[in-house]
């Protein structure tokens, strides 16, 4: 059973959500800003991902000061939960990043 994590907020999420359910999948969702990643989580992610997990483009790293951005990736994303990018989707051994064509093929076996 696949676990997405993201924003309840955030439409891509919903998005992922609802072709994951349409598909049959029985779909665990985790508010990351509800329900923290703990420190250990975050470096898992990290590792799998690099600085690609940080989102550049939103809202939050816009509204960071400079010295702020120059935090380590693990800190930020722990103070501030909607830098992660998203979803995180883990299901078994399989974990992705985001929402695009490779995503689904992966999960929906498009």
């Amino acid at each position: 059973m696949p676990t997405l994590y993201g924003l309840k907020n955030c439409s891509t999420c919903r998005v992922a959500t609802q072709e994951l359910k349409g598909a049959g999948k029985d779909v665990t969702f985790a508010d990351v800003r509800e329900n923290r990643l703990d420190p250990g989580a975050i470096e898992r992610l990290l590792q799998a991902f690099g600085d690609a997990l940080v989102n550049r483009r939103s809202t939050t790293w816009r509204n960071l000061t400079d010295s702020e951005r120059q935090g380590a990736p693990a800190d930020l994303i722990a103070r501030h939960p909607s830098l992660m990018k998203r979803p995180v989707i883990i299901d078994g051994e399989v974990v992705t990043l985001g929402w695009d064509a490779a995503v689904r093929r992966r999960h929906l076996g498009e």
